[in-house]
């Protein structure tokens, strides 16, 4: 099964991460969640799933926007920035967490 693509997962964890500061994260968290199961089920395509991403992530601010305010929420929530791995993601994270951490 194909994994969520950078795109996708950014927006997860950022509606993961605030979707207990408004409850209209919540309900797109889940939104999105449902259609990914859609996707792993065949019921829907990647692409229509992938349209939905790109539409959320912009109504965030987009890609790098939505990386940014998450990995600051967890930063002020944690003092640190724990996620590893070397997926695109992953990657964009640790560099815009290892600045703001270059900040403090």
């Amino acid at each position: 099964m194909k994994k969520p693509s950078p795109e996708a997962k950014a927006l997860s964890l950022f509606l993961m991460a605030y979707k207990k500061t408004d409850p209209s994260y919540k309900e797109k968290s889940k939104r999105i969640n449902k259609q990914w199961d859609l996707v792993k089920s065949g019921e829907l395509s990647n692409s229509a799933y992938m349209e939905e991403v790109q539409k959320m992530l912009t109504s965030f601010g987009g890609y790098s926007e939505v990386i940014e305010k998450t990995v600051k929420f967890y930063i002020e929530k944690t003092g640190e920035w724990k996620l590893q791995g070397d997926d695109k993601y992953c990657l964009d994270a640790r560099k815009v967490a290892d600045e703001m951490l270059k900040q403090k």
